[in-house]
């Protein structure tokens, strides 16, 4: 389920890229000594997924960083007691409006997703980003462990590309600087 364009845009920042398939276990994963954890985007519900949010819940225990995109932003959140809710209408399309709660920004996204983070079901984390639409969930920061989430594709190009810095940033936690 990952796209192409994330593994490009972390080639392009220099980054060694090595692609496993979402049932890897966690174990197996860490055997590699990544520098950083990749969680991207697939499709279905997200709680579904229980045997996988139980891999990632070990993978943010490792204290690797981590980057989740939409699927991968689920999960983390599920995986750390947080709960997602099926929305009426999805987020569909280039257009949808993110607002950055840490500054002033709003940014437009493409998203592909019919399912939510329930932003206040976070045991852990801080919702970072909500849809300016609807103001659900769309993006949280876990800076005790490095990592830190986003519903919405950053590495999308069919439009805008505000949101690219997003893989710089993780790139920077990988190197062991902060968020």
């Amino acid at each position: 389920g990952a796209k192409e364009n994330i593994r490009r845009s972390l080639v392009k920042r220099g980054c060694e890229v090595l692609t496993l398939p979402a049932h890897t276990p966690a174990g197996e994963v860490l055997s590699y000594s990544p520098d950083g954890i990749m969680l991207s985007n697939g499709p279905g519900d997200p709680a579904e997924n229980t045997q996988i949010i139980h891999e990632i819940g070990k993978l943010y225990q490792s204290g690797v960083p981590i980057f989740g995109i939409c699927l991968g932003h689920q999960l983390l959140a599920l995986s750390q007691g947080g709960k997602t809710v099926k929305l009426k209408y999805g987020h569909r399309g280039v257009n949808q409006p993110v607002r950055d709660l840490s500054g002033v920004r709003t940014y437009i996204t493409s998203q592909n997703h019919g399912y939510a983070v329930d932003g206040d079901s976070l045991p852990a984390g801080k919702v970072r980003f909500i849809n300016a639409n609807d103001g659900t969930c769309e993006g949280i920061d876990y800076p005790d462990l490095r990592a830190f989430t986003v519903q919405f594709h950053p590495e999308a190009c069919t439009g805008p590309k505000d949101t690219s810095f997003l893989f710089d940033q993780f790139v920077d936690l990988m190197k062991g600087g902060d968020r």
